[in-house]
């Protein structure tokens, strides 16, 4: 008997027929699972996951010499719902804040506690920022080679003080992981990279007060003409190398959103470009 035209799918040991538009699925018999490459050389399953990421809520992290600078947007279900925390504290001198899938990232930030506390109790030290993000690189990246797993659907920045002074890590679905002097991901974050770059020069040298006025000059851009920022939407944390992780309170916080800029109003967009703009909920 005949078969109809398809492809094998090693992966599974079975046969599976070609759509009847297969320009509208050019991409379906890659990206079953996260180990197959695609003719151009992409792992669509990890592109997918990373994608999540770009649509996930806002969250920017900024460095200077002595001080880090964590911020986030938090996004509430509904009026009747709190608003959701997108940072983590990990240690007293790490914590992370998170875009994309909470549930994967409470994973993650379960891992990363227990190896601070085991280092801590092994070595009576703070573990290294650095050595912590490599060990969750390698995590994530163990998920990329297994057909029966799925790559996290998170994206973190990392930021921390140990004995090396400040740093801020990002790290991917991927399991790449690179160091910023500022750094912006989630959904509507490419403004708030504008602007980072455009300032990150003068982080090296400024003052506590100077890079969370940053960061809040930094999180407006990436709201919608129509959203403001208010203590209750927003979290900013602080760690430096004598002071250990510490939240800004709402008070001190409102002063700083009271020196932000007013935004521009946005010119009318297309319906289209606008919706692919907005941040997904992916709070999971």
């Amino acid at each position: 008997a005949s078969r109809s035209p398809g492809f094998f799918l090693f992966s599974t040991g079975c046969w599976r027929a070609e759509p009847e538009h297969p320009a509208m699925y050019r991409n379906q018999q890659y990206d079953m699972d996260c180990i197959t490459w695609s003719p151009g050389g992409r792992v669509l399953q990890v592109e997918y996951a990373m994608e999540a990421v770009k649509q996930g809520t806002p969250v920017l992290g900024l460095r200077s010499d002595t001080h880090v600078v964590l911020a986030s947007f938090k996004k509430a279900q509904s009026e009747l719902a709190q608003h959701q925390q997108k940072i983590f504290k990990i240690d007293d001198h790490m914590c992370i804040g998170i875009s994309g899938l909470t549930a994967d990232a409470r994973v993650l930030a379960e891992y990363m506690r227990n190896e601070c506390l085991n280092h801590r109790y092994v070595y009576d030290s703070p573990m290294l920022v650095g050595r912590l993000v490599s060990q969750v690189a390698d995590m994530s990246q163990q998920k990329t080679q297994s057909s029966s797993k799925r790559p996290f659907g998170v994206g973190m920045l990392v930021v921390g003080c140990d004995e090396k002074g400040p740093h801020l890590f990002e790290t991917c679905p991927s399991g790449n992981f690179f160091e910023y002097f500022a750094m912006a991901i989630g959904g509507r974050s490419t403004s708030a990279k504008t602007y980072l770059e455009k300032n990150f020069e003068t982080f090296k040298c400024t003052s506590e007060e100077g890079l969370i006025q940053h960061a809040c000059e930094a999180l407006n851009k990436t709201l919608a003409s129509d959203q403001t920022l208010t203590t209750k939407n927003m979290s900013v944390v602080v760690i430096s190398a004598n002071n250990k992780y510490r939240e800004i309170s709402a008070d001190d916080l409102q002063k700083y959103i009271d020196k932000i800029e007013k935004k521009e109003p946005e010119a009318d967009a297309p319906t289209e470009a606008a919706a692919a703009a907005a941040p997904m909920d992916t709070s999971g």
